[in-house]
């Protein structure tokens, strides 16, 4: 079993818009971090699973995907933050499949953990557009995919979890997931902000009802609010779902330099975030945990980020070298906390 599998999105620098700040450079980024760490060379890197449309349909609506590939063959944009070029369907395909591949090697035990570096993002994407950079629901196709495995592959998945720890609200995962009960969809996000979704109330409908759950933090919430956010929120759910499996959507644009929002969080504290993710998992899920990539804009943060991931999902120690938020912390996530317990019942640990 190998330690570690990544994912990286070959030809990503096809998918690029002038000025735009999701831009090749960030996972250029992200892999000479790597490099200098001394990972990118020890663990492989897997090639994308081959989706078919039929199953990616699954997820996204055919009209949507005609959509899709049509705006892509033209190069036009979906809305006025979402850019496509003629390579970005091909890129997206990938993108969704490096995810599905990496989720299964942890799924099946040929690895302990993975890190997919998934190009263009996709928890934006909803099950009829896309939006917020995002093309294809990356999490949410592997999450999927595991969920109706074939029996010569694997055994199919019945509970997933999915924690979003992205700046912004993972609004595509949650209309994707709102209706179901085998994936339970955890969110940390800065609120007011981009997209507007995401509130406090938003816990699912039917048979999904009590599997969303959402944190909307106010700026400037920092490394204390999301470290009591993680210990007496999200991991109290997890205990509570028992996942056989998490998949965390890692967005950096949470991180204090990110030009895009204010909430604080250091790479050091990240690090910590994704370890006792792992604690959970290997106290919980057989170890069963896989990283996707979502934002993170500040390639100086993006680099402290994933290695203070990567070496969470290794166990090793690591040096934050951009350090804590210039700025004060405030204290007003206490009172979004208190109101989040209250309506998952959960003690109010201070």
């Amino acid at each position: 079993m190998e330690n570690l599998v990544f994912f990286y999105p070959q030809g990503h620098e096809a998918h690029s818009s002038l000025g735009h700040p999701e831009r090749p450079e960030r996972i250029t980024a992200l892999r000479q971090a790597l490099q200098s760490a001394g990972w990118w060379d020890v663990y492989p890197r897997l090639d994308p699973l081959d989706l078919t449309e039929e199953f990616i349909a699954q997820i996204h609506s055919r009209l949507y995907l005609e959509h899709l590939q049509l705006a892509c063959r033209r190069a036009a944009s979906l809305d006025a933050d979402t850019y496509t070029t003629p390579a970005s369907w091909q890129l997206a395909l990938n993108a969704a499949g490096g995810a599905a591949a990496t989720a299964l090697a942890v799924w099946q035990g040929a690895a302990r953990r993975s890190l997919a570096l998934t190009r263009p993002p996709g928890h934006h994407a909803t099950s009829q557009r896309g939006m917020g950079f995002c093309l294809l629901n990356n999490i949410a196709l592997a999450a999927h995919f595991l969920l109706t495995l074939s029996a010569e592959i694997a055994k199919t998945a019945k509970r997933l979890a999915i924690v979003d720890l992205d700046l912004h609200h993972g609004n595509g995962t949650q209309e994707i997931f709102w209706r179901r009960n085998d994936v339970f969809f955890i969110s940390t996000h800065q609120s007011p902000l981009y997209p507007g979704s995401g509130g406090l109330n938003e816990i699912g409908e039917g048979d999904g009802r009590g599997y969303t759950a959402n944190v909307p933090l106010p700026p400037f919430t920092g490394d204390q609010g999301f470290g009591a956010v993680m210990e007496t929120f999200i991991l109290p759910l997890l205990d509570r779902f028992a996942p056989q499996m998490i998949l965390v959507s890692f967005g950096f644009d949470s991180h204090w330099r990110d030009p895009l929002g204010n909430l604080s969080l250091s790479a050091g504290k990240y690090g910590e975030l994704i370890r006792r993710l792992v604690e959970w998992a290997d106290a919980n899920c057989e170890g069963k945990i896989a990283l996707f990539l979502e934002g993170g804009y500040d390639l100086e943060a993006g680099k402290a980020c994933i290695q203070a991931a990567t070496a969470a999902l290794l166990g090793e120690e690591w040096r934050d070298p951009i350090g804590p938020a210039p700025q004060a912390e405030t204290q007003s996530w206490r009172s979004v906390l208190r109101a989040a317990q209250r309506i998952w019942d959960l003690p109010a640990v201070e």
